[in-house]
C-alpha cells in the first residue's frame, strides 16, 4: 500500500490488526483478566464523574462539531447563548474540546459561570480547551460513561450544527425521553437551515411512510435560529414548574 498525505495507509494497517485480534482465540484466564480489568476502569470513570458532577448544580449541555472554527456564525451563537445561560443562573457543560465546545465553556467563563467539560480521549482530534473550569475537567475514555454525564447533571440540552457525535448524543437524550428513561426536559436545536431537513426527513419517512415514531416524538425537540429565544425556551420550561436554576 502506497502512503499518502492523511496517513491513511498506517490508519489501514491498524485497523486490520483489530480486526484480527478479535478473531484470535483466548483461553478463559485471558479473556477474564482482560474484561476484570476494563470493568474496574469503566467503573473509576462512573466514580470520578458522579463524584465531580453532583456538586455541580444546574446546567445546560451545549452539543456540537469541534471542527468549527471561531470565524463561523455558529461558534459565535454558541458562545452567546452560553453567556446568557450564565446570566440567567446556569452552568455549561461541554464536551471539553475545540469548536462549538470551546465556544460555550468561552461563553460561560466570560461570564464567570459554571465552565465544565467533558473531555473524551481521542486518537487525533480533540484536546481540552482553555476555558473550562480547572476543577471542572473530567477526562474519559468511554464514550457511554461520557454520554450518561451528559444526560445525568444536565437541565437542558442545547444542539448546534455537528457530526456524527452531537448526533449521537441528540438522539441518545431523545430516545431516553421518548422512552421515559429520564425526565421531560428541553431540546433545542439551534439553525433551522442545518436541521430542517434532517427532521423533514423524520416526519415524512420515520412518521408517515414507515411509522416507526409517534407524531408526539417530533415535540421532543425545538429548533431556532436565535441566541435569546433558545434560552427563552429553556426558562420557560421551567418557570411552568416554578422552578429556577437554584432548584
Amino acid at each position: 500500500m502506497r502512503q499518502n498525505a492523511n496517513g491513511e495507509t498506517a490508519m489501514a494497517l491498524e485497523d486490520e490488526q483489530r480486526l484480527r485480534k478479535a478473531f484470535v482465540d483466548k483461553d478463559w484466564n485471558e479473556i477474564k483478566i482482560a474484561d476484570s480489568w476494563q470493568i474496574f476502569k469503566v467503573m473509576a470513570e462512573f466514580v470520578e464523574g458522579f463524584e465531580k458532577m453532583s456538586k455541580i448544580g444546574p446546567c445546560v449541555s451545549i452539543f456540537g462539531s469541534a471542527r468549527t472554527k471561531p470565524e463561523n456564525p455558529y461558534y459565535k451563537q454558541a458562545e452567546e447563548i452560553a453567556a446568557k445561560l450564565v446570566r440567567h443562573g446556569y452552568g455549561v457543560i461541554t464536551g471539553g474540546g475545540p469548536g462549538i465546545m470551546e465556544a460555550g465553556n468561552k461563553g460561560a467563563r466570560s461570564e464567570g459561570g459554571k465552565s465544565v467539560g467533558l473531555n473524551i480521549e481521542l486518537p487525533f482530534e480533540q484536546t481540552h480547551n482553555i476555558y473550562i473550569d480547572q476543577d471542572k475537567c473530567i477526562d474519559f475514555d468511554y464514550f457511554f460513561v461520557r454520554k450518561v454525564m451528559f444526560v445525568k447533571y444536565a437541565q437542558a440540552f442545547v444542539g448546534m450544527p455537528g457530526g456524527f457525535g452531537t448526533l449521537d448524543e441528540l438522539f441518545e437524550a431523545m430516545t431516553l425521553i421518548q422512552t421515559k428513561k429520564i425526565s421531560r426536559f428541553p431540546i433545542v436545536l439551534v439553525g433551522s437551515a442545518y436541521w430542517n431537513g434532517l427532521f423533514k426527513w423524520i416526519e415524512d419517512v420515520m412518521l408517515h411512510e414507515e411509522n416507526n415514531i409517534s407524531a408526539i416524538d417530533l415535540n421532543l425537540v425545538q429548533i431556532v435560529d436565535d441566541a435569546s429565544e433558545a434560552v427563552k425556551i429553556i426558562d420557560d420550561f421551567y418557570h411552568k414548574y416554578l422552578l429556577s436554576p437554584n432548584f
